[in-house]
């Protein structure tokens, strides 16, 4: 494969005594989905929110678009957060602002444009989400689903390189699950986005990643894809995904 867009070597990362990883090596690869799955406290969110900055590794390398990020400054991370975005588990909206100004949060912060040009972008990633013509409503109007796209449009307002996404699919019903999957899928076709999603829905993994890594024994215990990871022998990878069953159908997956 290419040379990765974003790898972790040899990373250590605790909080006080809890151990969360003593060996983190991982790489991923330029317009690939992966998603990581393990089980609860493992550290997967711990994993992608290196990425942005919101978490430093105690020792080894995180680098992404071949340059070391694990020691940059808060001002420095400017220019990686433009490339590398992220949905977090609860979409983390401002309640107090419009969809609009939710979506122009960060082409502002990134001085992405005229005013113009931001509100045209806004109309076409609330488009690309299947939500047009909201602009103007309130978090707080919305269901689950429709804030979690929103959150998306959010997100890849900037074009971002790199689409992290922080348990997509938690608390959604079976509909906005499939819609949340088919935009996973769409920005991926359309946009060749490179994305690692967070997730423990196992019926998800299986529709939407092109490999799966598992945390486990605070490192990566399994990196392969769906057909390696369905035929591994190991007891302990076998029966976390035994709920892979009922794998969506991709032309059921609607974002509409």
């Amino acid at each position: 494969m290419k040379e990765p867009i974003i790898e972790f070597t040899g990373v250590y990362k605790s909080f006080g005594s809890k151990e969360i990883y003593n060996d983190l090596n991982l790489k991923v690869y330029r317009g690939e989905t992966l998603c990581i799955i393990g089980g609860s406290g493992t550290g997967k969110s711990v994993m992608i929110k290196m990425l942005v900055g919101l978490l430093k590794p105690d020792k080894g390398s995180v680098k992404a678009f071949g340059k070391e990020i694990s020691n940059l400054r808060e001002h420095e991370m400017i220019e990686i957060r433009r490339r590398i975005a992220m949905l977090f588990q609860n979409g983390a909206l401002f309640d107090s602002l419009t969809v609009a100004e939710n979506i122009k949060y960060p082409l502002v912060e990134h001085k992405w444009g005229t005013h113009e040009e931001m509100d045209f972008r806004v109309k076409e990633v609330l488009e690309q989400v299947g939500l047009p013509g909201i602009e103007h409503q309130k978090p707080s109007e919305l269901s689950g689903g429709m804030r979690k796209r929103v959150a998306l449009a959010r997100s890849i307002a900037v074009k971002p390189e790199v689409l992290l996404y922080d348990e997509p699919t938690t608390g959604l019903d079976p509909l906005s699950i499939r819609r949340i999957n088919g935009l996973i899928l769409e920005l991926q076709r359309k946009t060749g986005v490179t994305s690692m999603v967070v997730t423990h829905e196992m019926p998800s993994v299986f529709t939407i990643a092109n490999r799966i890594a598992m945390v486990k024994d605070k490192a990566i215990a399994f990196i392969g894809n769906r057909e390696e990871a369905k035929n591994c022998k190991e007891d302990w990878l076998s029966n976390f995904i035994a709920g892979g069953e009922g794998v969506l159908d991709e032309e059921d997956l609607s974002t509409k």
